[in-house]
């Protein structure tokens, strides 16, 4: 079994990579609305965790899932996590390992893998060129192929992971003050005479954290479900979305693009 959130894609296809190739079941855990905590595994079922890396933690919504997690039958489980980020994940593993510590497993594979920028929400945040973007799926994809032969021969105390520099600093002091501060959809706003009312931030959105107005246009519902993932900005086709105007001329992306 295989648990994943994901925004902008990079997180699902890394995880339906893995499930397609062993067979796995995948719980998507998006919408909190329609949770489900309580399983029972089969015979001789891992349990994994697929998740993006956000300002150096997990993602606030991917903790809170774990936390409420009971498998009455998870003793002596393989257990593994492969997330995914821009370029380092600081100590999220760490912090990762003591969520699923908590709820009764014990992390015996961990894997990052580094994935094209998506988060353009600050002045010196970019998304990657086109060539770099396809350069880090690349070099992921081969990476991913020796990941899940490791989880299919359930190989343990794999830890291949890149902490970056001052990893306790970034996840305990930049990230935490990132994760408090500034997931919030109440800088966003839409450029009414651009948008086309397409609806497709609404669709892609993964909380279902989006409505729409009278008019058409998208409303984010400021109820504290935002990840501040994106999805909703990087699939505007006209780019009508913008989050404090810092991201007026940033690129766009998600996995499998189709549009800059």
């Amino acid at each position: 079994m295989l648990f994943c959130f994901s925004g902008t894609g990079n997180t699902r296809w890394a995880a339906q990579t893995i499930a397609q190739a062993l067979d796995d079941r995948l719980v998507d855990i998006a919408d909190r609305h329609q949770w489900q905590t309580d399983y029972n595994l089969a015979d001789g079922e891992s349990v994994g965790f697929c998740f993006p890396v956000h300002g150096w933690q997990p993602p606030r919504i991917f903790r809170e899932f774990v936390s409420q997690l009971c498998i009455s039958n998870a003793s002596n489980r393989y257990c593994y996590a492969v997330c995914t980020c821009g370029d380092s994940i600081g100590k999220a593993m760490d912090m990762f390992q003591n969520d699923v510590l908590a709820v009764g497993f014990r992390l015996t594979a961990a894997f990052s893998l580094i994935m094209p920028e998506s988060y353009v929400c600050l002045p010196f945040m970019y998304t990657d060129t086109v060539e770099r973007e396809h350069e880090k799926i690349s070099v992921s994809a081969k990476k991913l192929d020796g990941i899940i032969n490791i989880i299919r021969c359930r190989e343990e105390n794999h830890r291949d992971i890149v902490e970056g520099p001052m990893p306790w600093t970034l996840t305990h002091i930049v990230g935490a003050f990132f994760n408090r501060f500034m997931i919030t959809d109440k800088p966003f706003t839409v450029d009414a005479d651009v948008c086309t009312h397409c609806g497709l931030c609404q669709k892609v959105c993964p909380t279902a954290n989006i409505t729409r107005t009278a008019d058409g246009l998208p409303s984010w519902n400021c109820n504290g479900n935002c990840t501040c993932c994106l999805a909703c900005y990087h699939h505007c086709p006209v780019h009508a979305i913008n989050y404090r105007n810092i991201t007026r001329k940033r690129g766009q992306y998600f996995f499998g693009i189709k549009h800059r």
